[in-house]
């Protein structure tokens, strides 16, 4: 468990607080109650849409029948939460546009998920994704994920929902606890009782909440300081506008190779086998649809990504021109940019009100996202194998349950949350710490044909083991050095000398004045390779010990959890070439068989079709929902 090295509180403003609390005007607050009443309006709508007609599979996978576009904004919005609203912008305002070049890692996290992982989820009719863990392994190597997905998950929540109650409680006085139970309550009960379909419609208008507020501080900050021209000009004089550093060490915090790349890795863990993406893709209507609903986050996430650093340029200029208070220079990092929209937008009400409801927003849609998918993994893999069947009525309420205790749980973390470092780099490293080992898990199992049940266990302990070394590792030689971090790791620019005696801290550390060496170096690994590091460490671990226990002989192996990357690779090649390269594939044979048919064949698993082949039964696609008897097809393996 990530935990932040923060020898203090954040401090708060302990005097003024009148004045900050008159410019949160009653027209912001009418504007933020607003976004709460009209979110709940939005769940609740659907909760009671059809009530007493409900089934699980609406609850939990919203009846399969979303279209491209809700599923594309509400994939956006699970993961772009207050963090990066706050996060962004304040990194961009201390270290320059370094962190720019993340953008350029959405290509690839996006365009794999939609044609390796979104295929094989959705041919499978899954509803939970640790059932491809079942289906390619076996039922302990599901309890080990979900297990795994929870405890991820449930730190993460408790990130996303105290930030945005820091920031409130910061600049206007607001009660921070009573701001985080607000939260969410709010967000337990229409998650709870609307369901997935609620979860995603909610995260639309959030969505559009969200992009409306950064849009006006863009707007109304850029022309207070002379237009975007002048921004740009001013940041780079101060050397804020940062240039390629192709520097290939992956213990520098920020260069191109670690956002590029190294953040790959990262978009995986979130875009191409996390419960709450791969539960937004499920939930199209086609396999078309969720490929092209994760082709539409591509263009929204740039247009985010450069709305959050051109508000962290806006900002840098406007305290070069404005004198900034005493309370901003005593904040902490992640309250630069709420105090920042308050001194801004002062007299203009009701926009410091619509931009706390742009945080609250980012909040709300990824909160009841992870709610929604940590209930259904629960139900899914924890409680439907384990016990006897539930009926409808039972299975819908013991859903709901589920999903008010896990938003009870999330009100707890918030106050773990409470003692972590800066948000953004907190969220990002506790993805990256446990988001890796799962990423390593599914790609063991999907590119290699060879790994078993004993190999993936022990990979992803060996996985989680190394993230928790480097993590904790990380923290300890911080607190040694008793070292704060050294300014970016790219052009230096100067900040507010008003700034310049703020303690900062950060979950990891960034490149120090005195070099670390032996392990301290090792532990300066920099955040945004944590996935790419566990997830090899899991694949690596993972196929020794598949090859040390005799590989898949004597077991069997259902050709459609496997992504055939040989064949497909292949495929691109000249025909000439591709005969050269001759190599076993799995194909599919024109043949169905009924379940009710044959069971002394399926109880074997197995069945002999006379060619010196193995195929093996396996459901039709979508065939399990259609009737009692589904139909299975006979796949073939090359023995």
């Amino acid at each position: 468990m990530s935990v932040g090295v923060s020898t203090s509180a954040p401090l708060l403003p302990t005097s003024d607080t009148d004045t900050v609390t008159s410019t949160f005007s009653l027209t912001d607050y009418v504007v933020f109650v607003l976004l709460l009443v009209l979110s709940l309006a939005i769940g609740l709508y659907h909760a009671f849409r059809g009530w007493g007609r409900h089934t699980v599979g609406q609850l939990l996978m919203a009846d399969r029948e979303m279209s491209c576009l809700p599923v594309a904004l509400s994939l956006l919005a699970t993961f772009q939460s207050a963090v990066a609203i706050l996060g962004v912008p304040s990194e961009i305002y201390r270290f320059g546009t370094q962190y720019w070049f993340l953008g350029c890692c959405y290509f690839l996290g996006l365009l794999i998920p939609a044609h390796v992982f979104i295929p094989v989820f959705y041919r499978l009719h899954l509803t939970s994704a640790y059932e491809y863990l079942e289906l390619r392994f076996n039922k302990a190597v599901r309890v080990c994920g979900t297990v795994t997905f929870i405890f991820q998950m449930v730190i993460y929540m408790g990130v996303v929902l105290y930030a945005p109650s820091l920031a409130l409680n910061a600049v206007t006085g607001f009660d921070l606890w009573l701001s985080v139970l607000t939260l969410g309550i709010v967000c337990t009960v229409y998650t709870a009782l609307g369901g997935l379909k609620a979860v995603i419609w909610t995260d639309v208008f959030q969505t559009l909440v969200m992009f409306i507020g950064q849009l006006v501080v863009i707007i109304v900050g850029s022309a207070k300081v002379g237009g975007l021209g002048h921004v740009w000009e001013v940041a780079s004089q101060h050397g804020l506008i940062s240039g390629i550093v192709l520097d290939p060490d992956p213990f520098v915090r920020h260069t191109f190779w670690t956002l590029a790349f190294g953040g790959v890795f990262m978009m995986l863990s979130l875009y191409g086998v996390n419960q709450a993406q791969v539960q937004r893709y499920l939930s199209s209507r086609t396999e078309k649809a969720a490929v092209l609903s994760c082709y539409a986050v591509f263009p929204c996430q740039q247009l985010v990504l450069c709305m959050s650093c051109l508000i962290g340029l806006v900002m840098f200029v406007y305290y070069q021109e404005y004198a900034m208070s005493a309370q901003q220079a005593q904040a902490a990092p992640d309250q630069f940019v709420l105090y920042f929209v308050m001194d801004l937008l002062k007299d203009l009400p009701g926009l410091p009100g619509l931009f706390v409801a742009c945080l609250f927003s980012g909040s709300l849609s990824t909160i009841s996202s992870a709610f929604n998918s940590l209930a259904t993994v629960t139900m899914e893999d924890l409680i439907r194998p384990w016990f006897p069947p539930f009926s409808e009525v039972q299975a819908i309420m013991l859903s709901r349950i589920l999903a008010f205790g896990y938003g009870l749980l999330c009100l707890g973390m918030a106050y773990v949350s409470s003692q972590m470092g800066p948000v953004l780099q907190a969220a990002l490293s506790i993805f990256g710490m446990v988001g890796g080992p799962l990423l390593g898990l599914f790609c063991l199992g999907m590119f290699f044909p060879c790994a078993n049940p004993p190999g993936a266990i022990v990979g992803l302990l060996a996985g989680l083991i190394m993230a928790f070394w480097i993590g904790i590792g990380s923290i300890v030689s911080n607190m040694a050095s008793g070292m704060a971090p050294s300014p970016p790791n790219i052009s230096s620019f100067s900040l507010p000398s008003n700034l310049t005696t703020v303690t900062m801290t950060t979950l990891m550390p960034s490149t120090t004045l005195s070099k670390p060496t032996g392990l301290r170096h090792f532990y300066s690994l920099s955040y945004l390779w944590y996935s790419a590091h566990n997830s090899t460490t899991v694949i690596v671990v993972g196929l020794i010990i598949s090859l040390l226990t005799g590989g898949m002989r004597g077991r069997t192996l259902n050709p459609r959890t496997i992504y055939p990357v040989l064949p497909k690779l292949l495929a691109l090649l000249p025909l000439s070439c591709q005969k050269r390269f001759h190599c076993t594939s799995y194909s599919q044979v024109d043949l169905s068989v009924d379940i009710a048919t044959f069971p002394e064949k399926m109880s074997n698993g197995m069945l002999k079709n006379g060619r010196d082949k193995e195929a093996m039964a396996v459901p039709e696609e979508g065939s399990a929902h259609q009737g009692n008897s589904p139909t299975f097809i006979l796949q073939e393996t090359s023995l």
